[in-house]
C-alpha cells in the first residue's frame, strides 16, 4: 500500500486570523520566509522527498497561491530582457516545481475535512498530508522520513515531536508502545489534554502519511466540538486498528502559524543564507548589547 507514496495533500483555506492585517488580503500561506512564500517552503520539501504531486486544499480569496505556481510569462520575459536572468530562472523553477493541483474547501469544517476534500484528486492510493503551518528544516526531508516508516512498517504514520509539559494542553498527544528506535505503535491520542493531564510529551506534528481508506472513515465521522470534522478521529480509529506509527522525526521545526515561531523560521532560514548571515548576527549581537 505504501511503496508508492506519490501524492501530498496541503490544507490551505484557513483565515490567518492570527496575523490580521497583514492577512486581511495576503494568505497566510504566501507570508514570506526571508524571500520564500512559506507554502513554497513546504511544497519544496514534498519536492525533495520525491512527490511529483501536490494538492492544495484552498479557500475563497487565495487565488494568489495558485498563481503563485503558476507559469508568469510577462514576468520572466521582463526581467529577462532586463538582463536578471537569475532572478528569471527563479521565477520559472517556481512553476516547474511539482504539478500543483488547487481545490476548494467551500466551508470551514475542520481539518478532516479538508483532508476529504482531497478524495477526488488522491483516489484509492496511499497520500501524505503536509500542514503548511509547519515547517522542518531536516536534511532527509521531515515527509519523506515519515514515507520511508511507512514502506518499513506498512502502517499510517503521524511525525511526533517531544514538547515541554507545560506546552502539551497545546498540541494532539500521542501514547503507545515502542517499537523501535524514534517509534511507538500509537494505543492513544488526545486532542489538547487539559494542563497536567497529557498520558505523554510527544506532540502530534503537521506531517502524515496516510492509507486511503482513511476518506472512507472521515466521510463516516460526525461533526465535534465546534460542528467540526477532526482528522484526530479519523487517526484514533486506525490507531484503534493497530494500524498507526508515530514517528519522531529529526529536524528543527518552526510553527509559522504562530507570530513567535515565524519570527523564530525567519531568523533560522536567514542564518543558513550566506549573504545574510554575517550581516543579521551583527545586527543581533548588537540588539543584545544594547538592552
Amino acid at each position: 500500500m505504501f511503496e508508492s507514496v506519490r501524492k501530498v495533500v496541503i490544507p490551505a483555506a484557513g483565515l490567518g486570523t492570527r496575523f490580521l492585517p497583514a492577512t486581511k488580503a495576503v494568505p497566510k500561506e504566501m507570508l514570506p520566509i526571508v524571500d520564500v512564500p512559506t507554502l513554497q517552503v513546504i511544497v519544496s520539501e514534498a519536492v525533495q522527498a520525491g512527490f511529483k504531486e501536490v494538492v492544495v486544499i484552498n479557500g475563497r480569496g487565495k487565488s494568489s497561491i495558485e498563481d503563485h505556481f503558476d507559469i508568469s510569462y510577462e514576468l520572466q520575459d521582463t526581467l529577462e530582457k532586463r538582463g536578471k536572468k537569475e532572478l528569471a530562472a527563479q521565477v520559472r523553477e517556481i512553476s516547474q516545481l511539482a504539478t500543483v493541483v488547487s481545490i476548494r474547501q467551500k466551508e470551514p469544517l475542520g481539518l478532516g475535512h479538508a483532508v476529504l476534500c482531497a478524495k477526488p484528486a488522491v483516489g484509492r492510493e496511499a497520500f501524505a498530508v503536509m500542514l503548511g503551518d509547519d515547517i522542518i528544516d531536516a536534511t532527509e526531508p521531515g515527509v519523506g522520513q515519515l514515507v520511508r516508516v511507512a514502506q518499513k512498517t506498512g502502517k499510517a504514520v503521524v511525525a511526533l515531536m517531544p514538547v515541554p509539559e507545560n506546552e502539551t494542553h497545546m498540541y494532539g498527544i500521542a501514547a503507545g508502545k515502542s517499537v523501535g528506535d524514534r517509534m511507538i505503535q500509537v494505543e492513544k491520542m488526545v486532542e489538547k489534554p487539559k494542563p497536567g493531564t497529557a498520558p505523554t510529551n510527544l506532540a502530534v506534528i503537521g506531517r502524515y502519511v496516510l492509507p486511503p481508506d482513511v476518506f472512507d472513515i472521515l466521510e463516516r465521522t460526525k461533526p465535534g466540538a465546534g460542528g467540526e470534522i477532526q482528522l484526530t478521529d479519523a487517526l484514533d480509529k486506525l490507531a484503534a486498528e493497530n494500524r498507526l506509527i508515530g514517528y519522531a522525526f529529526e529536524g528543527q521545526r518552526y510553527d509559522a502559524g504562530d507570530r513567535l515561531g515565524y519570527l523564530k523560521a525567519n531568523i533560522g532560514y536567514a542564518l543558513k543564507r550566506p549573504e545574510l548571515r554575517e550581516g543579521l548576527l551583527a545586527y543581533m549581537k548588537q540588539l543584545v548589547e544594547s538592552k
